[in-house]
């Protein structure tokens, strides 16, 4: 399996032009010069703790405003003007968090364009999302966010979080979804009368190298927002906050071991829906992220939410940050299928291909054996395969790849159904084939097996069973970063899967399912 010419550009909006394998927006490296960590192990025991403490401290002086402020608050209270003691609490609290962080490093904070009223905007769209830190622009605006309901539990945090009074999402609400689309819809049909709504529609934390898929939540109300942009231009990236790199802490360490951060934000001009995208909340949110990726400079892509979850599924067999499976992962979506329920239409996929055994087939063929008609969509999941660009694919290698998407995290499964589909009448498989089922199973074009089918054919008969590399595998776990591409397991080395089992920064997905579902149109099968 190859990311083909036709294949690339999963972060280009589906454009079809050569370019470099595609980058994980879902994996964030960190690199330093022996300088660099001189420099870091002075600031920890200098700068640091001093920075540290005060940012402390000015979280907890803030704390009394914010809960006298919220004392006694009623619906009907905070949908009227602030009064003009409140006022007064709202400027010392946004004083005493801008000192915060100043204290942070972020000695400046460079603002660009004018942020709109709340009668002009309700709602504020805020992207790209890739930290923690991106909370500086809630901090200077107090606008709602969209928060999980556990977080005004949250000691001191929580008080503040209440002050700008969010809409909270329950997870132990089956309904509450819904309902928080419905609250966003109320406040935001308010004419002005409620806080301008912060959101951040890509539901979860990248490296800002693109702009991922928008839930449509916030564009259900039909109201106009605000496109708000962020930028971090430092020279060392210590902001970044995503699935697989640097942790909670470790970023909040980094960062503050930098003598300045710099960031800026940009309100964009507001953004009116037409009648169109009114109807369609799903075509508003992909309209309106088109025009902050032309803004940001930076591409958009299709891939989601859940493209984390396989990007960083723990098993033997870590994907690189190169990956094409992710992009395997999205056309597999677009054609109307969910990669988690796809199980069973795994074994009856398998079983087709196990009965053609080494038959090569082309886009027509590959279109029946699917039972899903020729499209844009399909075209390019066959080009992914078509590995010499002849016009026919090895269907196996489609298959091992289904599985990975299907089982992320069931390494063991897809390797012995992938020896299944390759071995021969004696139930051996060479190095040639095992070469061909761990690239597709990692999605690269290129890979060494040879020390590690050397060190798994210990008789060195020049063929192992799916026995063999099963017992190799129990006593060598981590049997990728030991044998199979080095180099680049080395240089991935130093990045950990984040601390926080969901690094969605301060953003919490509250689309409703329904909604996502409706992402795109499903494909109807052919009869």
């Amino acid at each position: 399996m190859k990311l083909s010419s036709r294949g690339r550009g999963c972060c280009a909006g589906g454009s079809r032009e050569r370019g470099p394998p595609p980058r994980s927006p879902f994996v964030h490296q960190l690199r330093f010069s022996p300088l660099q960590k001189a420099k870091i192990a002075f600031m920890t025991l200098t700068l640091f703790p001093i920075r540290l403490f005060f940012a402390a401290f000015m979280m907890l002086l803030a704390w009394p405003f914010a809960f006298i402020a919220s004392m006694g608050s009623d619906e009907q209270e905070l949908e009227k003007p602030l009064s003009w003691w409140r006022k007064i609490v709202d400027i010392l609290l946004k004083a005493i968090m801008r000192m915060m962080w100043l204290a942070g490093g972020f000695h400046w904070i460079n603002v660009k364009g004018r942020r709109a009223l709340p009668a002009e905007a309700a709602i504020l769209t805020v992207a790209p999302h890739s930290s923690y830190f991106d909370a500086i622009p809630v901090t200077m605006t107090f606008a709602s966010i969209v928060m999980k309901a556990e977080s005004k539990d949250i000691p001191v945090w929580g008080t503040l979080i209440k002050y700008i009074r969010p809409v909270f999402v329950s997870r132990s609400d089956q309904d509450s979804r819904r309902k928080t689309v419905e609250e966003i819809k109320r406040r935001a049909q308010s004419d002005g009368k409620w806080p301008q709504i912060m959101i951040f529609p890509e539901g979860t934390c990248t490296n800002r190298s693109c702009l991922i898929t928008f839930k449509p939540g916030a564009f259900i109300p039909g109201v106009p927002v605000q496109p708000v942009v962020l930028r971090y231009p430092n020279k060392l990236d210590t902001i970044t906050w995503t699935w697989q790199g640097p942790g909670a802490f470790e970023i909040l360490w980094l960062t503050l071991c930098q003598f300045h951060n710099s960031v800026e934000i940009e309100f964009l001009p507001v953004y009116i829906p037409s009648e169109e995208e009114r109807k369609n909340p799903v075509l508003y949110a992909n309209n309106v992220r088109r025009v902050m990726a032309e803004a940001l400079g930076v591409p958009v892509t299709d891939y989601t939410f859940e493209d984390c979850q396989l990007a960083l599924a723990e098993g033997q067999l870590r994907l690189p940050s190169d990956t094409c499976l992710l992009e395997f992962a999205k056309l597999v979506r677009s054609l109307g299928l969910k990669p988690e329920t796809l199980e069973d239409d795994l074994d009856k996929y398998a079983a087709s291909a196990m009965k053609m055994k080494k038959e090569k087939v082309n886009l027509k063929e590959f279109s029946a054996y699917l039972e899903f008609p020729v499209s844009q969509t399909l075209e390019s999941m066959f080009a992914l395969f078509d590995e010499n660009e002849n016009g026919v694919i090895d269907i196996r290698e489609f298959v091992i790849a289904l599985s990975v998407v299907c089982k992320p995290s069931k390494t063991l499964e897809t390797i012995q159904l992938a020896f299944q589909l390759y071995q021969s009448e004696g139930g051996t498989v060479t190095e040639e084939d095992l070469s061909h089922i761990l690239k597709t199973a990692m999605g690269v074009s290129q890979i060494d097996v040879t020390h590690l089918f050397r060190a798994v054919d210990e008789e060195e008969k020049g063929k192992i069973t799916y026995d063999d590399f099963y017992t190799f595998a129990v006593l060598h776990p981590h049997f990728a970063e030991e044998y199979l591409y080095a180099d680049q397991m080395g240089a991935e080395s130093d990045l950990k899967t984040s601390s926080l089992s969901a690094p969605n920064g301060i953003c919490t997905d509250f689309s409703p399912d329904s909604a996502g579902d409706r992402r795109r149109p499903l494909q109807k099968k052919l009869n």
